[in-house]
């Protein structure tokens, strides 16, 4: 499994701690930006981190802004992407479990790396319950 991860400057912190996580549980993962602290625009990598999950070669991704608002806003506005703003384990869980979530997205004001590492990994370990008032639902959003 390959995690597609990216941030604006206000998440970039955050990202990075992730990247060491990552690295140290042995997850493929390709940094799609920023690389600094310096004032970045969000939508720029929520386009980055949607187009390479859309594109098949990266399972989930992960992005991080100051309140994880702006770039689950951007990144839902990509075809394909179904991102979660997760502030706790229950929103991680029922992204995957009823909404098939490919992409988590954290708010760097608001968790520390221990959740975010506990949130992610809860995300990536739930698989989509399926059924078919979920899969009508889904088609819905994809379709629009």
């Amino acid at each position: 499994m390959k995690i597609a991860i990216g941030s604006d400057h206000r998440g970039f912190l955050l990202k990075e701690e992730l990247k060491k996580y990552f690295a140290g549980k042995r997850i493929e993962f390709g940094d799609f930006g920023t690389d600094s602290t310096d004032s970045v625009d969000y939508p720029d990598f929520a386009k980055k981190v949607g187009d390479a999950v859309t594109g098949g070669e990266y399972r989930f991704g992960v992005l991080i802004c100051g309140s994880g608002i702006g770039v689950s806003m951007a990144a839902n506005k990509h075809k394909g992407i179904r991102a979660v703003n997760a502030t706790n384990n229950n929103m991680a869980e029922m992204a995957r479990k009823h909404n098939d979530a490919n992409v988590i997205c954290f708010g760097s004001d608001f968790i520390d790396i221990q959740h975010a590492e506990r949130f992610f990994e809860i995300f990536i370990s739930t698989e989509f319950e399926g059924g078919e008032r979920h899969e009508r639902r889904i088609k819905k959003m994809d379709n629009n």
